[in-house]
């Protein structure tokens, strides 16, 4: 096989975590054993593995509440994932985060943020101790085109701007926020269009195609690394599930999501491999590979202890 393909797979074994993954949440918060918001990434996967293959391993992510399939791609384990999403101390915050709030510094993931907007300021922090330190580290901060009306964004962009900041930006545009569209948020359809106020490098596209996600979102790491500029990207997305768990998303017929599923990114990773020559057992192999991955997350979650009142005093009062 050609190095092409065993990139590839690589990228579709991640995405196909991912929404395994996702799957397996749904059904144990249907379940009654998460509690809490759940915010699902399926439809998306393209997005953050593509992006997170340009970086190394000394980058920094930052992302919002919709933040395991960042993890997920940055590398952090499905058991610490899944078992943060049941409230477990064996978590990657140790129960104490829940859904929105996963991190791991070792990996410089450095969390999922609940404030919409409100982490972008923290992102650019990221890069400009980058910058200061001279270490050639870049941001790669995530978030939704709904955040882009907020003041932390555009101050976080003015100063990235400003100060030349080793930052990407990437917003997910999902096309309706928390459920309402677009047109009825935003007074321009492309919010990358948002980077000229700053005279910023912008670059708008639509995530179908996982290697179109990371050759585009590389030039722009790749400018940020050596140049130290900031990059504004409008990565145009679609989401299969509600908002969260308790968004039923009758906002959508299921004529247009049906329509969506047509153009899936993973499919159409599956269609690009069939073309380098993969063939079923390749697919088997993976699917049967994930399929174990996802289940034995799912049973250490269910058997791993809930944090006990030390842990919950010692993280509450100073």
């Amino acid at each position: 096989m050609t190095n092409q393909h065993d990139a590839l797979l690589d990228l579709y074994r991640q995405m196909v975590l991912i929404r395994r993954f996702e799957e397996a949440a749904a059904k144990a918060y249907s379940q009654g054993k998460i509690g809490g918001f759940l915010h699902l990434y399926i439809g998306q996967e393209a997005s953050a593995v593509g992006a997170l293959s340009t970086l190394t391993r000394d980058d920094y992510v930052v992302g919002t509440y919709r933040d395991h399939g960042l993890a997920l791609a940055r590398g952090m384990s499905a058991r610490s994932c899944m078992a943060e999403i049941y409230g477990k101390v064996t978590g990657c915050s140790q129960g104490l985060g829940g859904s929105m709030h996963f991190f791991d510094a070792e990996r410089r993931m450095m969390g999922g943020y609940g404030i919409v907007g409100g982490h972008v300021p923290l992102a650019a922090g990221c890069a400009f101790a980058a910058k200061y330190r001279g270490s050639g580290e870049v941001a790669l901060c995530f978030l939704g085109e709904g955040a882009v009306s907020i003041g932390d964004f555009h101050e976080a962009m003015s100063l990235a701007a400003l100060w030349k900041l080793p930052l990407v930006t990437i917003v997910e545009n999902n096309e309706y926020s928390m459920g309402t569209p677009l047109s009825r948020t935003m007074s321009v359809a492309d919010s990358s269009t948002k980077a000229l106020a700053y005279n910023m490098a912008r670059d708008r596209f639509e995530a179908k195609d996982v290697l179109v996600v990371r050759e585009r979102i590389g030039a722009a790491v790749e400018r940020a690394r050596r140049e130290s500029l900031p990059t504004l990207i409008e990565v145009q997305t679609y989401r299969y599930r509600g908002h969260s768990m308790s968004d039923p998303g009758k906002y959508r017929t299921a004529d247009e999501v049906e329509a969506r599923k047509k153009d899936d990114c993973i499919a159409n990773a599956e269609r690009s491999l069939r073309a380098l020559g993969a063939g079923d057992d390749v697919f088997a192999r993976v699917d049967q590979e994930i399929e174990a991955a996802v289940d034995d997350a799912v049973r250490f979650a269910d058997e791993s202890a809930e944090p006990g009142e030390e842990l919950i005093e010692a993280y509450t009062y100073a």
